[in-house]
C-alpha cells in the first residue's frame, strides 16, 4: 500500500509498493526512502501523512509534512513558507528532548518542501477528551508535571511555542508520556523581538491577550497551557468559560469533577490577563504545583511549605554546629540562672568567688560536652 503525495493526483491510493504512482506516474518514495501510507491531517499550510522509512530494516513509522499552502496572496504565501521552514529549524534545535518529535529530514522534491519527523503513536488530548470525557484533578496535575519541564526546555532554548492547545499535545500509547508537537507557529526570542510587535499567531481561544496584539512572551505559553487545562476539565471552549461582562473566568461552574482550591488558584494565576500578574516561568508553576503539605500535630492545621533544595555537606555541617552552639549556650544560661546567688550579708562575711572562674569551669564542661557530641555524630564526608 502506498499513497501518492502529488496534490493533483486524482487517485492517490496505490495498491502496490512500487516506486511510481499507477495513476499519475509521480514518485512514491521521497528521497528514495520515505513512503507515504495514508493522510492523517491537513491545515492551512500543508498536509500530513503517515509514512514508513524503507531505508531501515524494521521499516519504522514516521510522519511526512508536505508544504502545500491553501492561502492566496504573496504576503500570505511568504509567511507560510517562513512558518514551514521555521518548524524544521525548531525541531532540529529542540528534537533532542525526549518529549518533542525528532526531525529526521528536511528537503525539497518536485518543487515542494517536505519535512519528515518522528511518529508519536497516540491521540491528541482533544481526541482523548472526546472519547473518554473530562479530566479530573489527578490527570491535570500529571499533565502539568509532565509538560512544564518540556516548556522550560523550550524557553531555555529561547523558543516560544505560541500554539499550545489540546490538539498539539499527544499522549503516547506505550508509556503514556505527553509530547508537545507542531512548532510551526513557534518563535525564537531575541533581545529586540521581546519589545517588538509581530504577527498574531495561534488558536484564538487559547492565546494570551498580549499574543493577540503580536507581543508573545514566555508567559504567553503558560497562559495557553492554563487555557488547555480548563478545556480538559470542562469539555468546553475557553471562550465559553470566560465572562466578558465581568472580565473574569467562570470555568469552575462547568467542572465535571471537583477541583481543590490550590489547583484552582494555580490555574487562575496561569490565566491572568495581565502578564505581570501571571506566572513568569514554567519553573514557578512547577514549584507551586508541587508544594509539600504538612499537618501540624498540635492544631491539625495544614501548613503549605515549598520543598527546599538539599543543603550541601559544608552547609549542613555549618547548620549543625550552629545549632549545637545555640543549645549549649541555652544550657549554660540555664545553669548559671539556677546557681544560688550570694546575698549582701554573705558578701560582707565571705569573700565572693570570682565569677570569671565559675564561667571558665562551665565553659570547659560545655566544650567537653560539645566535643563528645561531635565525636558521636561525625560530619558527613564531603
Amino acid at each position: 500500500m502506498s499513497y501518492c503525495l502529488n496534490p493533483r493526483c486524482p487517485k492517490p491510493k496505490n495498491t502496490n509498493d512500487g516506486k511510481f504512482c499507477l495513476t499519475c506516474g509521480a514518485k512514491l518514495l521521497l528521497k528514495e526512502r520515505y513512503r507515504g501510507i495514508r493522510p492523517i491531517g491537513q491545515g492551512g499550510f500543508g498536509r500530513t501523512f503517515l509514512a514508513i522509512d524503507e531505508d531501515k530494516p524494521s521499516k519504522p513509522p514516521c510522519v511526512i509534512k508536505q508544504f502545500y499552502p491553501q492561502a492566496q496572496g504573496t504576503n500570505t504565501l511568504d509567511k507560510a513558507v517562513e512558518l514551514f521552514t521555521q518548524e524544521a529549524v525548531r525541531l532540529d534545535e529542540l528534537g533532542e528532548h525526549p518529549q518533542i518529535p525528532e526531525l529526521l529530514a528536511y528537503f525539497t522534491q518536485d518543487d515542494r518542501q517536505y519535512l519528515v519527523q518522528e511518529f508519536i503513536d497516540g491521540q491528541n488530548l482533544a481526541q482523548e477528551v472526546s472519547e473518554n470525557g473530562a479530566f479530573n484533578e489527578t490527570q491535570i496535575r500529571s499533565l502539568l508535571n509532565d509538560l512544564l519541564p518540556v516548556l522550560r526546555f523550550c524557553h531555555q532554548k529561547q523558543v516560544i511555542h505560541r500554539d499550545i492547545k489540546p490538539e498539539n499535545i499527544i499522549l503516547k500509547r506505550s508509556d503514556r508520556k505527553l509530547f508537545l508537537v507542531d512548532f510551526g507557529a513557534s518563535k525564537i526570542v531575541t533581545n529586540t523581538s521581546l519589545h517588538r510587535s509581530g504577527t498574531s499567531i495561534g488558536s484564538p481561544e487559547y492565546v494570551a491577550p498580549e499574543q493577540i496584539r503580536g507581543n508573545a512572551i514566555f508567559a504567553s505559553d503558560i497562559y495557553s497551557l492554563g487555557a488547555t487545562c480548563i478545556m480538559l476539565l470542562t469539555e468546553r471552549s475557553p471562550f465559553d468559560s470566560y465572562d466578558i461582562n465581568n472580565a473574569t473566568w467562570i470555568w469552575q461552574k462547568y467542572l465535571k469533577y471537583p477541583v481543590s482550591s490550590e489547583l484552582s488558584r494555580i490555574i487562575n494565576k496561569m490565566l491572568e490577563s495581565t502578564p505581570m500578574r501571571r506566572y513568569q516561568t514554567a519553573v514557578e508553576v512547577f514549584q507551586d504545583l508541587n508544594q509539600v503539605t504538612q499537618i501540624s500535630p498540635k492544631e491539625g492545621a495544614k501548613i503549605i511549605t515549598p520543598p527546599n533544595p538539599p543543603l550541601s555537606p559544608p552547609a549542613q555541617q555549618a547548620k549543625s554546629n550552629s545549632q549545637i552552639d545555640k543549645e549549649l549556650e541555652e544550657m549554660k544560661t540555664l545553669f548559671l540562672s539556677g546557681k544560688p546567688q550570694p546575698n549582701a550579708s554573705n558578701n560582707q562575711s565571705q569573700p565572693q568567688q570570682p565569677q570569671s572562674n565559675t564561667k571558665s569551669k562551665i565553659d570547659t564542661e560545655l566544650e567537653e560536652l560539645k566535643a563528645k557530641y561531635l565525636s558521636n555524630n561525625p560530619p558527613e564526608n564531603q
